[in-house]
């Protein structure tokens, strides 16, 4: 008797068991533009899956494609799973989203929908350069041999030399469409729905999780948005200049400091930045200071600083990978370019124009000191006065800012970019509302 109930225990455990098993797909959506802001969130998706036993992921993908660095990045982010994979392709995945798809164990295709046409191309639709295209063929060659499909027909989604028998000849590009997919091997099946594709990987009643981009990675994605990380750079770089060149601390010193944060801590999360780009911007903000506050004149060790401090910007723009495409070369020289002249433009008029305004006072801060300690200064009285051509003293070293006594008060004053020394005669050049230049 006894052995009964123990058998019978067993198998109700067992039919527990099979009952209560896990069910669980998680859907991850591949869409729009794929950039580096969506390797996080397909990384965190494939962790989730794994971390909860799932049965599958399903990628669901409607591409045009985008940046091929982040696209091998998220094809082995997919090899690597431990979880079973499909791409299920509900529209198209063109370009960098044909690599994803055949990246996954399972390829279906809805009905309509379209894979291929991998050729790497800049912003423009210009062709690059055979090296690019030689890296291509290989990631499509080598994913699609690793996951069990025709090598050749993939690397003439590429390359519209390869001749594909019945297919293409070598002027033309492959691009399949569902049912073409299924009858050359790319793809598995032609189905309709998610649930469809559930029951062909042989998952039944399956209960959906679709993973959803959160509010960190949709900032991340944003920030690392070409026209905002120009943007990034611009204010950082004005703020700096507008700093260095004005005495105390204000608004743009801290606008600076957040913008190359929020530049330097995305790409950091995205893997493109590195701690080497950051230790050089660092390097070169220093060798800048030092040139104007302890260094007379400026020389070697600005120079230095300046280009320590552009070419972190410029690799914080590039990939932290180890191939790294013509495209992204180019977009990071163009972001770079427009960021840095419209930086000069913007900071010429800022100091031409902004100090004859009453913002000047609120954009740069000024620290109250009592009248009694001997060192205050009534900028009403001085500015009322026409100082051009008058002569004081330096009262502190100018590098190139710094205190002046002229006409009897202590004002602040900046050179023409040279260094002074305390106690050096100099004489008003220039004077322009609240910003006193002297030599």
């Amino acid at each position: 008797m006894k052995k009964i109930l123990y058998i019978a225990y067993i198998l109700i455990l067992l039919i527990s068991k099979n009952f209560g098993q896990n069910r669980k797909i998680y859907v991850i959506d591949i869409a729009g533009e794929i950039n580096p802001g969506l390797v996080p969130y397909v990384e965190r998706g494939i962790d989730e899956a794994e971390n909860s036993n799932a049965e599958a992921i399903i990628f669901e993908i409607n591409t045009f494609g985008g940046r091929v660095d982040a696209a091998t990045e998220i094809k082995d982010l997919i090899l690597n799973a431990k979880v079973p994979t499909a791409a299920f392709v509900n529209k198209r995945a063109i370009s960098a989203g044909s690599l994803i798809a055949l990246s996954a164990k399972k390829v279906v295709m809805a009905p309509g929908s379209s894979i291929g046409a991998t050729t790497v191309v800049d912003q423009s639709g210009k062709k690059q350069s055979e090296k690019y295209q030689s890296y291509m063929r290989s990631e499509m060659r080598a994913t699609a041999e690793r996951n069990g499909r025709p090598k050749r027909i993939a690397e003439a989604m590429v390359d519209e030399r390869v001749v594909v028998p019945g297919l293409v000849d070598s002027t033309q590009l492959v691009t399949l469409t569902a049912h073409e997919a299924v009858k050359y091997g790319i793809a598995d099946t032609v189905l309709n729905s998610l649930y469809e594709v559930a029951n062909f990987i042989g998952v039944h009643s399956p209960q959906f999780v679709k993973v959803k981009e959160n509010t960190g990675e949709k900032v991340v994605r944003f920030l690392n948005h070409p026209i905002i990380t120009s943007l990034l750079i611009m204010v950082g770089m004005i703020g700096m200049f507008v700093e260095i060149k004005t005495p105390g601390w204000g608004i743009a010193g801290t606008l600076s400091i957040i913008s190359f944060i929020l530049f330097f801590g995305s790409g950091l999360i995205l893997n493109i930045v590195s701690a080497l780009d950051i230790i050089v911007f660092i390097v070169g903000v220093i060798l800048l200071l030092l040139e104007i506050f302890v260094i007379p004149g400026f020389g070697i060790t600005g120079i230095l600083g300046i280009l320590a401090i552009i070419s972190s910007l410029f690799l914080g723009l590039l990939p932290n990978t180890d191939f790294v495409s013509q495209e992204s070369i180019e977009t990071a020289l163009w972001q770079m370019a427009i960021s840095l002249v419209l930086s000069i433009i913007f900071t010429y008029f800022l100091f031409k124009f902004l100090p004859k305004t009453q913002i000047w006072n609120n954009f740069i801060l000024r620290e109250k000191i009592k009248s009694n300690s001997g060192y205050s200064q009534t900028v009403e009285k001085v500015v009322s006065k026409n100082l051009m051509n008058k002569t004081g003293v330096a009262l502190t070293d100018l590098r190139p800012a710094g205190i002046a006594e002229i006409d009897r008060k202590r004002v602040d004053v900046v050179t023409q970019g040279e260094y002074i020394e305390k106690g050096t005669k100099v004489v008003v050049v220039n004077y322009d509302g609240l910003k006193i230049t002297v030599k």
